[in-house]
């Protein structure tokens, strides 16, 4: 049984999450820089089995891609050649990052805490990880 692997995808930072291997909580990784995310994911899936990447999809408000789809599409590509037989899903991330913020603020993290971004990319991650698991009921992954 494989794990279910959450990427959320920025041009400085990528937040990582993962599913422990029966898929029922899911927990930040890390956060690795841009440039160093394939390397990272190719040490991972060496060490763990990923049965699929789940990558956060940008939505406007208006259910349109966002502006930053146009760094995240080749990302995905690169993801797909890369790891042929590992699928690869996007599901959609509006508002990970406030509610992000909200969980941080609520858990009492101070500012400084609060300000890491690094931080909030990796909670960003989670968030899409669970919030799929959710949507999915746990179930046909």
């Amino acid at each position: 049984m494989g794990r279910l692997l959450a990427i959320d995808y920025g041009r400085k930072r990528v937040g990582i999450a993962v599913t422990d291997p029966l898929k029922i909580v899911a927990n930040g990784l890390k956060t690795v820089a841009s440039g160093d995310v394939y390397e990272f994911l190719t040490e991972y899936t060496a060490k763990e089995t990923v049965e699929k990447f789940i990558v956060g999809l940008p939505k406007t408000m208006q259910n349109e891609e966002s502006e930053s789809m146009k760094y995240i599409k080749p990302f995905v590509a690169g993801l797909k050649k890369r790891f042929p037989t590992i699928p690869v899903e996007m599901y959609d991330e509006r508002f990970t990052s406030v509610i992000a913020h909200r969980a941080m603020l609520e858990g009492g993290l101070k500012k400084k805490d609060r300000q890491n971004k690094a931080l909030v990319d990796e909670m960003s991650a989670t968030i899409i990880l669970q919030s799929y698991m959710e949507s999915k009921n746990n179930l046909n992954f």
